[in-house]
């Protein structure tokens, strides 16, 4: 609880940075790129939310496995937003690596895994966050 705690902080931390710049920023560069940025910004935090759902799925996956394939859709729902608003080159690697970590654990599952590895997936999600922060 204290780590979702703390990475939840962060993310809100980031996000005041974010509309700060993006208010800044807005009066030189136009409203698109403010709104971009925070449509990034907005779309990592419930992409974090996602990933802590899923780190929850896992640990109860014995006696709910469907937790695991709806957390894995969240992200890939989030993924797609954040795919289809941004031009961003960091961005959109994040995004992609992101995307081939959650195949990953869905192809483990499939597998039969009920545990999978999801390391991967959380070390993505942060990196995305890092490249949403300006």
């Amino acid at each position: 609880m204290a780590t979702s705690r703390r990475r939840r902080s962060r993310i809100a931390i980031a996000a005041a940075a974010v509309a700060a710049v993006g208010l800044t920023a807005g009066l030189t560069t136009g409203c698109d790129a403010v709104s971009k940025a925070m449509d990034c910004v907005q779309t990592a935090d419930a992409i974090a939310d996602s990933v802590t759902e899923l780190q929850q799925a896992v640990e109860n996956a014995a006696n709910d496995p469907t937790q695991l394939e709806e957390s894995l859709n969240s992200i890939d729902k989030n993924l797609d937003k954040i795919g289809d608003k941004t031009d961003n080159a960091d961005v959109n690697k994040a995004v992609d690596d992101l995307q081939k970590a959650v195949t990953n654990v869905r192809d483990s599952v499939k597998s039969g895994d009920q545990t999978p590895d999801i390391s991967p997936v959380t070390n993505a999600a942060g990196e995305l966050t890092k490249v949403c922060t300006p």
